[in-house]
């Protein structure tokens, strides 16, 4: 047994190395620049000094509360002025605002370069305004799960409304849909069709209730809301993806999908999906119970299972740092690209009674899971990969190129209501260990291929 396994890791090594290099030169001409859109020279300098990051971040999370081009000018200087060392480009910025029209003009460059920012990432505030972008994509080759922002509610009425977001962004892509042309290699799989429609949706959005000294009582006010939001994907032959977010939600979340699912009505469909994030400590453990629980359904179609590293070490860290606790999370980032690599082959493994969908940006990942998949004899149409938009476009069309399943992860929403996955966004553009970062440093390919 030993033996076999060093063998299939030789070759999947080997394969990896090969396809790495593949769809690394398939990378369009200007290469992996997910900056490209982005004020350049801010990021830039943001991603080499934390307190200026800090401080660009909290001017952006301010924004929309901003009333006016000199509430503005006032709340970007106010946050610069607490950087000790400013470089030229903003100790200029900081000159302009001692005028009221130097602040209007100052304002007005900032509420662009924000709104540029924001629509890098999410592509309109509403499903129907986000249609060109969805359907561009798919004549591209590329399947997109649209994203509705919104992540807390605090009234019921505000978790009712985004229910009935949820029916309308539905209801809105299904209508669209047909009209699109056809893709064979984002529409089925050898277990069957996949439907062109996807949703994401969060549990948190869906309940006001959800909290971890209570769980049955916030699962069954989401499940209310989440049954006909279900129902009505399946009339439609949609497929909701259920997001996961905090750690204190994560068996919450597994429960109402796990109960909602095996319902009598709910068995032959919709389709339906979790997120693994591979950066939890404890996230072996949640891929062994969603394997139990799919071998042991009798439920078709199977669950799609979304891999991906995990967007709120930040958040997880500083509370668990707070309490004096362990933090749930892996703190180093090659302990996590290790991880995902762990969970790719063991999700890819779980096939047929799961679906698999590996989310990365990091080449060695992706080209991990492809690798792994062609050692066990599937086809590219039995694995999907994942990218988030305004990340990983140049990746999405490197893959597409080569005929793989491509989905792109669109996010739907006012820049109020995306403030928060805004800023996730940005720090993961800029962090220091980040692929992103490395592959835009020009770390060279083999050092983006090496094992974690």
């Amino acid at each position: 047994m030993e033996a076999e396994l060093q063998r299939v890791g030789r070759a999947v090594e080997a394969e990896l190395q090969r396809i790495g290099r593949l769809i690394h030169a398939a990378f369009p001409g200007r290469g992996l620049n997910p900056l490209r859109a982005l004020d350049h020279k801010a990021m830039e300098l943001a991603s080499q000094d934390m307190e200026l990051r800090a401080a660009l971040f909290r001017f952006v999370d301010v924004t929309p509360a901003c009333r006016s081009l000199d509430d503005l000018a006032r709340h970007l200087t106010g946050y610069l002025d607490e950087v000790d060392a400013r470089p030229p480009p903003l100790e200029a910025a900081m000159k302009m605002s001692g005028t009221k029209a130097g602040r209007a003009a100052l304002g007005a460059a900032a509420a662009a370069g924000v709104r540029r920012m924001a629509h890098r990432f999410i592509v309109g505030e509403t499903p129907r305004a986000a249609l060109r972008s969805i359907r561009d994509l798919w004549e591209h080759g590329a399947a997109v799960s649209l994203d509705l922002l919104g992540e807390t509610t605090v009234t019921e009425a505000e978790a009712d409304h985004y229910a009935a977001r949820c029916v309308d962004a539905l209801e809105t892509l299904a209508a669209a849909a047909p009209r699109w042309p056809g893709r064979p290699v984002l529409e089925a799989d050898s277990l069957g069709p996949l439907p062109r429609v996807n949703l994401s949706a969060k549990v948190s959005a869906l309940t006001p209730l959800l909290r971890p000294e209570a769980p049955e009582l916030g699962r069954e006010d989401a499940a209310r809301r989440m049954r006909p939001v279900l129902a009505r994907a399946k009339e439609l032959g949609a497929h909701l993806h259920i997001d996961m977010e905090s750690v204190d939600t994560q068996e919450a979340t597994l429960d109402l999908v796990f109960e909602l699912l095996d319902e009598p009505e709910l068995r032959d469909g919709p389709s339906a999906g979790i997120v693994i994030q591979a950066y939890l400590r404890e996230s072996p453990e949640q891929l062994e119970r969603v394997i139990d629980w799919a071998r042991g359904t009798g439920r078709r179609p199977p669950l799609v299972v979304r891999l991906v590293k995990g967007a709120y070490w930040d958040q997880e860290v500083v509370e668990a740092r707070q309490h004096g606790w362990t933090p749930p999370v892996f703190e180093a980032k090659r302990e996590s690209d290790r991880n995902f690599e762990v969970l790719t082959r063991r999700l890819l493994e779980s096939w047929p009674y799961l679906r698999p969908a590996i989310a990365s940006h990091n080449l060695r990942s992706v080209a991990h899971a492809v690798a792994y998949n062609r050692e066990l004899g599937r086809e590219h149409r039995e694995l999907e990969l994942q990218v988030l938009r305004g990340l990983g476009d140049d990746l999405a069309a490197a893959l597409t190129q080569h005929g793989m399943r491509v989905r792109v992860y669109c996010p739907v929403g006012d820049l109020v209501a995306g403030m928060a996955y805004l800023v996730r966004r940005l720090l993961e553009n800029t962090a220091n260990e980040s692929f992103l970062g490395e592959q835009q440093r020009g770390t060279p390919i083999e050092e983006l291929l090496a094992a974690p």
